[in-house]
This record gives C-alpha cells, structure tokens and sequence, in this order.
C-alpha cells in the first residue's frame, strides 16, 4: 500500500456520522467476506449495528449462518437498512431495532425486542460507542460530553447486559467492543479510553461471574478503524495520518475486525475461550 492510498482526504462530519458521506467508503467485507457455517442457527444482537464495525460483524454473522438484530440511533435509518439489506442478502433474518441506547428504558427493552423477533437470543454484541476528540486538554471536556460518552460506553452496555441475561443461557456469548486506548490511551480521548479501559475490566469480572452459567464473555480490542465515528469527531486535519502510527502503518477497515467476533461468538472455535481481550490493533500492542 503506498503512502498516498494510506491518507484519508480531509472531511468532517457531525456526529454520529454516517457511511454514505465518506471518502473513502469503508469495506464491511460486502464483496470479501465468504462464511463456513461456523454460526449456524444462532441469533445474535449487534448494538450500533448500522455501520462501522457493528455492520462488517452483522454481515459476517449472517455470512456464516446467525440471524441478527441490530441496534442504532434513529437518525442512522439509512445504514441500518443498508445493514439489513446484506445480512438478507445472506440469506439471514435482519431485523431493525432503532433506539437511543443512552435512555435506560430503551437500553433494558432492546434485548428483549431482539428475542421476541428472532426466537430467542444466543450472542449479543456491545458495539455501540461515541468518542469526542475535537479538544486540547481536560479542561475542554464538557459535563455533557462527558454523560453522554459514558453513558454510550459504560452504562448502556450494563443495562443492555442486564436485560439480556433474561434470554441468554449455557452455550451463550457476550461480546464487547474494546479499543486500543484502553491501553494507550490519548489525550484527547480521556474519558472515551477510560470507559474502555472499564470495559475490559467489566469483561473479566462477567467471564468470573458468568462462566457457571456456560455463558462467555470476551472483548475485542480494535484499533484505529475507518468508521463514520472518525469524520465525525476527529479534528478533521488529523484524519491525514490517521492510523499511520501503527506498527503496519495505517488504519484499519471494519472488514479486518469482524473476524475476531466471529471467532468468540463461535460456538466450537471459542468453546474454552473466555475473559479474554482480543486485540485487532495493526501490531499496537494489547497487554
């Protein structure tokens, strides 16, 4: 890959951000991703779900067999739909399930939507995420930036968690987005590497707690992946080098991802596999 096709053009979004504004599109694995039956019959829930990471997983779930749910905002509409369009085009059920994850009434109600419409619910994915990275120093983090961050990152995966507990059992996985910053942590992204760094601790702490239940609990660590989260809180003269810093110098696609929760959401491949944090960083290392 040579420098020039490493640089991401200069572009700015508001947040969430959406997929069909970007250049260069991500790649999900739409035209890459080929399945081997390794989810056959499971029913998985994928929060943030509409594009980024938590769209090359619906696709690959429903590529190797899973009928999918997928949470968003409902200002997302469009890449939702655009998710779904491919987990059917898989042959899968896709079903669409808008809410703003940092209300308690719609983060405890998603789960049980999710089963009620796929029969049951065997996966469940906490994938949504928002960071702010528009700022200099601590003291530009605002008490509302920093209630909504933590609330997308920390308390709605408890209360998704909580709530999907009801219909999770022996043989079931949860997974949770994770990030390079939990381990190095930027400056600018203090209190989204901190909700991260809490993830991998609620991560392990769950694997303990649900392991005699046969439920696993893992994370994936990503690194910087080309997401529509990137144009829409990144400093837009950053996205230049953004992702250059890594050890294979440059920046993830969603598609690079979505294998690593294929393979612990797998029932076979992943059966011992729990407490674990998997990193899929571009060799920034994860201990």
């Amino acid at each position: 890959m040579s420098d020039d096709t490493r640089a991401f053009p200069a572009q700015q979004q508001e947040p969430p951000g959406w997929t069909g504004q970007m250049t260069p599109r991500p790649d999900h694995g739409e035209e890459s991703y080929r399945g081997s039956g390794r989810m056959v019959g499971l029913r998985a829930l994928v929060t943030g779900g509409d594009s980024g990471i938590g769209r090359a997983t619906a696709i690959a779930f429903a590529r190797e067999g899973a009928d999918v749910a997928i949470g968003y905002l409902p200002e997302e509409q469009q890449d939702a739909e655009e998710t779904a369009r491919w987990v059917r085009e898989a042959g899968r059920q896709a079903e669409l399930l808008p809410g703003d994850l940092t209300d308690e009434a719609a983060a405890r109600a998603l789960p049980g939507d999710a089963a009620k419409a796929l029969g049951g619910l065997d996966v469940l994915v906490n994938n949504a995420g928002f960071q702010m990275a528009r700022r200099e120093s601590i003291e530009d983090v605002t008490t509302e930036e920093f209630d909504r961050v933590l609330k997308t990152n920390l308390y709605a995966l408890l209360w998704v968690t909580q709530a999907a507990l009801e219909h999770l059992s022996d043989g079931s996985s949860i997974i949770n987005n994770s990030s390079i910053q939990a381990f190095q942590p930027s400056t600018s992204l203090l209190d989204y590497a901190s909700t991260k760094a809490a993830i991998n601790n609620l991560t392990v702490n769950l694997a303990a707690e649900l392991g005699p239940r046969g439920i696993r609990v893992n994370a994936v660590a990503p690194g910087p992946i080309w997401t529509p989260l990137q144009p829409a809180t990144q400093p837009e003269e950053k996205l230049a080098s953004f992702g250059q810093d890594t050890p294979l110098g440059r920046a993830g696609q969603p598609a690079e991802v979505a294998p690593a929760f294929v393979f612990l959401a797998s029932p076979a491949d992943a059966s011992y596999v729990s407490g674990t944090v998997l990193g899929v960083t571009g060799g920034k290392p994860v201990f």
